[in-house]
């Protein structure tokens, strides 16, 4: 298998896992975040069907840390309640997070080792997107870990009292 082929089943697998958390989660931010990665891994594999198939590809360009906040934003009220994660979701996140971190590890070995500039480019893109896609499951798996601890740390709550302009 060469490092497209691999990408493809990779992305398979990503779209077949994040769509079968999304129908277990109970937490909606969690759902609608698998729903929308699982959307980004779609478009992923049809860019990667199109370097198979020899089609011109178009890297198109996407902002998954958009999409996420545009997730949180919406369920915001719903997040503000103390959440309670069932060990299943949590481990949905776990491995979510254990996924992505090795996609970035592969897309960035078949960039440096991609056989054309076009291939190249896209795992480049891939690499970017599946550190945002990365981040936003490790941030999301801490939320639901140690929600006290996540508004502490990323709302800086002890530190400026938790405003904006503080």
């Amino acid at each position: 298998m060469n490092s497209v082929e691999i990408a493809i089943k990779m992305e398979t697998d990503a779209i077949n896992f994040y769509t079968e958390a999304s129908e277990k989660v109970k937490n909606k931010v969690g759902k609608k975040m698998f729903l929308s990665i699982a959307g980004d891994e779609k478009r992923h594999l049809d860019m990667l069907s199109d370097i198979v198939k020899g089609l011109d590809l178009h890297i198109k360009e996407a902002s998954p840390m958009k999409n996420i906040k545009t997730v949180f934003e919406e369920l915001r009220d719903e997040m503000m309640e103390r959440v309670a994660a069932t060990q299943d979701e949590l481990n949905a996140f776990k491995i979510a997070s254990d996924m992505e971190k090795e996609g970035i590890a592969f897309y960035k070995k078949a960039a440096s080792e991609a056989a054309s500039a076009k291939e190249k480019a896209l795992f480049e893109r891939l690499v970017k997107e599946e550190e945002q896609h990365y981040a936003a499951f490790s941030n999301t798996y801490f939320f639901l870990k140690d929600s006290g601890s996540w508004f502490m740390w990323e709302e800086h709550s002890i530190v400026d009292g938790g405003t904006p302009w503080a």
